[in-house]
């Protein structure tokens, strides 16, 4: 199989590339002494820009997420280079979550709403099945409303995520931008937003999944090993 299809998550070299790295050197290398507060902006930025730019061009996928991501990393790097308001910044924080949530909460509208698209996949699960067994069970109705209340659920993780990232660069982030008291609390924001946000987000998705398991068997009588696609049969 090519790269495009094995691609795996790799939770610690991201964490590092994206989060640990670009913080140590926001705080320990961004003196006059060492890269000053320009170059050390540009060399912390350049470990999550280049990683997400090299996850794009192997895996050759659209990743929408990802994109954000680079999105992120350029918006932060402008409102530093360019010296703007830091309010910019908490605003920029708070925008990227906003957007997904939005995309996720736009999705209702449609025929899949987001937990179906990416849960209820031929590639994941025995959709056939499931459907058969919904059928019988003339719990169709009753799977689709779950299936939307998770939807908001996931909504709702991303309002909070985006609230918090707005309210923790307003109080870590307060020195001007292009200074090294600047790129020192902003590698602190780094560092402080996994266990404040990202940590507590997780736990929510993983909520929100649980219920999605525990509806497919509640409404199909179905464990686990029966709706997810064996990799012998793929």
């Amino acid at each position: 199989m090519n790269s495009t299809t094995t691609h795996k998550p790799r939770p610690l070299i991201d964490l590092l590339v994206s989060i640990a790295i670009p913080a140590l050197i926001l705080m320990k290398l961004s003196g006059d002494d060492h890269l000053g507060a320009s170059g050390g902006l540009i060399l912390a930025l350049s470990f999550p820009l280049g990683w997400g730019i090299f996850e794009l061009i192997k895996y050759r996928k659209f990743n929408f997420i990802a994109l954000l991501g680079l999105v992120n990393v350029l918006l932060t790097g402008g409102i530093g280079l360019l010296e703007l308001d830091t309010k910019w910044l908490a605003i920029k924080e708070a925008a990227i979550p906003g957007v997904i949530g939005l995309v996720v909460l736009g999705s209702t509208f449609t025929s899949s709403p987001l937990v179906k698209a990416l849960l209820f996949n031929p590639a994941v699960m025995d959709i056939d099945k499931i459907n058969q067994q919904l059928q019988q069970r003339n719990s169709m109705a009753a799977f689709e409303r779950r299936l939307l209340k998770a939807t908001y659920l996931v909504a709702c993780s991303f309002a909070f995520s985006a609230t918090m990232n707005y309210i923790l660069a307003k109080w870590l982030v307060t020195s001007p931008a292009g200074t090294v008291e600047f790129n020192e609390q902003l590698g602190q924001l780094t560092l402080y937003s996994y266990p404040m946000i990202a940590l507590p987000s997780m736990l929510m998705m993983m909520g929100i999944f649980s219920y999605v398991w525990r509806t497919i068997h509640d409404l199909t009588g179905l464990s686990l090993e029966d709706v997810f696609v064996s990799n012998s049969s793929q």
